[in-house]
């Protein structure tokens, strides 16, 4: 006859671990906690690109130029390249979109002007500037002794035309941007 465990003498205490293997439960505790720390990773890497985003955006609005009435700016502007009358007719563009023009000329300083051309302003005049240089993208900045916010577009000989209005558009948006992500 075969022995049991009743007749050997050894018995199995009454609710002690029946050899419950814990491997199983600590596997499934894993994979929850790595599930709950893939989800919180989500979370807070969606808030710190929403940071990101809004610093971006306070960011260049505070680069952007400020938005003004063009019938407010008044400009000169002077021909500094080879083309006859190419004054004139920017001049007329730029009066068809509502600046003031108040002279129209050839450029007489001695300096040389290359490229697209030149805005050329005093210490009050920086921020008008800036706008106008929406209107020529490629032009490059000469600060000057004037005390009036006048700006002098200086056409130069690789001047092609004024920006489009949804360039100008374009560009101001930034500020816009910023206003809605309350900078």
């Amino acid at each position: 006859m075969t022995e049991t465990a009743s007749e050997t003498g050894t018995r199995r205490p009454a609710g002690g671990p029946r050899n419950r293997r814990p491997l199983p439960a600590l596997v499934f505790l894993l994979v929850l906690a790595l599930a709950a720390l893939a989800v919180w990773w989500n979370v807070l890497g969606d808030e710190r690109a929403r940071k990101e985003a809004q610093a971006a955006a306070c960011s260049s609005a505070e680069n952007a130029p400020e938005a003004l009435d063009p019938a407010t700016v008044t400009l000169r502007v002077l021909n500094a390249s080879d083309v006859g009358g190419r004054a004139g007719e920017v001049a007329a563009q730029l009066q068809s979109l509502g600046f003031v023009v108040q002279e129209i000329a050839n450029d007489q300083s001695d300096h040389e002007v290359t490229g697209v051309g030149e805005l050329r302003y005093g210490p009050a005049g920086g921020g008008v500037a800036d706008y106008v240089q929406l209107y020529l993208p490629q032009a490059t900045e000469r600060r000057d002794t004037r005390a009036t916010t006048v700006v002098d577009v200086v056409l130069g000989p690789d001047y092609a035309g004024l920006a489009s209005a949804e360039d100008v558009a374009a560009a101001l948006a930034p500020a816009e941007n910023a206003e809605a992500a309350s900078c």
